[in-house]
């Protein structure tokens, strides 16, 4: 708990958050005011309020869909990616008690079950003995595997902080398209009122695509770096634990008979050993042939 409080990341997050709440509250508090009899400027409207007059725009309702989803990809974001989550002592703990009392069936069982980085990642290279060479092989895989799955998880947070700005250039060309249009009914002698309800309009997309899009490539960026750190973190801990359940490598034959002879395989009788070759005799010649080294 004392090191969630001292996190400076999320207290930033919170100052932002309660930032946010005032700025909405005061907002609500000018246009009560305005409706009670108060003394706003004239033709002053309240910033919150032209936004939501927006609601019966496609954009506004695609915007705010986005902001929902992106909320929740966020919470879920900093929920999950956390050593408490990621990395956990008590699943570190266990898989070093049963690596040191050599239970390797019940180890492949514990990290077939358990969700931790470094199960997942140990399990397959457990399966691959007592070959070394494979089971560090896939647990490289593993965790390459992990890996991008956790960016992937996050990689939705920088889509919709990229299509945001998208969303609210849409909205500002559909505004000034009505704009325009005020100018061309009235024949080019439109009054700026009658222009301005065009405008406002691209005016608040833009903003809604604006304040959707840079929490999100915040929060993106954030993540990323912390998936980054967990996952390295997680690599460095289960190649630790693959060396101490590395089978011992056999020692180097003499060299000798011993290295000549054939291998062993497993369920099949020892062969004997091969003779030596006999020296070839040259082929005799016939009586009276002449010899092949005389020139004639």
């Amino acid at each position: 708990m004392r090191r969630y409080v001292s996190s400076k990341f999320r207290i930033v997050l919170l100052a932002v958050v309660l930032g946010a709440a005032v700025f909405v509250t005061s907002g609500y508090a000018q246009t009560n005011e305005a409706d009670q009899g108060g003394q706003p400027a004239a033709g002053e409207q309240n910033v919150v309020q032209l936004i939501l007059d927006q609601w019966k725009d496609p954009i506004f309702w695609t915007i705010g869909i986005l902001s929902v989803t992106a909320v929740t990809l966020i919470l879920q974001g900093f929920i999950r990616n956390r050593a408490a989550v990621m990395l956990p002592e008590s699943s570190h703990g266990q898989i070093r008690d049963l690596i040191a009392q050599k239970k390797f069936k019940e180890l492949i069982d514990f990290t077939e079950t358990d969700p931790s980085f470094v199960s997942r990642a140990l399990n397959p290279a457990l399966k691959r003995a007592p070959s070394f060479s494979s089971m560090k092989e896939a647990m490289e895989t593993a965790i390459g595997e992990q890996s991008a799955e956790e960016f992937r998880k996050i990689e939705y947070l920088n889509i919709i902080g990229n299509l945001g700005p998208l969303l609210g250039l849409l909205g500002t060309v559909w505004g000034m398209i009505i704009a325009f249009e005020a100018m061309h009914s009235h024949g080019g002698e439109a009054k700026p009122a009658d222009l301005a309800h065009g405008i406002s309009k691209a005016l608040a997309h833009t903003f809604l695509g604006l304040f959707l899009a840079i929490p999100c490539l915040a929060a993106f960026g954030v993540l990323r770096t912390i998936v980054d750190r967990l996952t390295i973190r997680g690599a460095l801990i289960a190649e630790e634990m693959l060396l101490m359940v590395k089978p011992v490598e056999a020692k180097p034959a003499a060299i000798g008979a011993t290295a000549a002879a054939p291998r062993a395989i497993p369920g099949m009788p020892p062969q004997p050993p091969m003779a030596a070759p006999m020296p070839r005799k040259a082929p005799s010649m016939p009586a009276g042939a002449p010899s092949p080294m005389v020139s004639g």
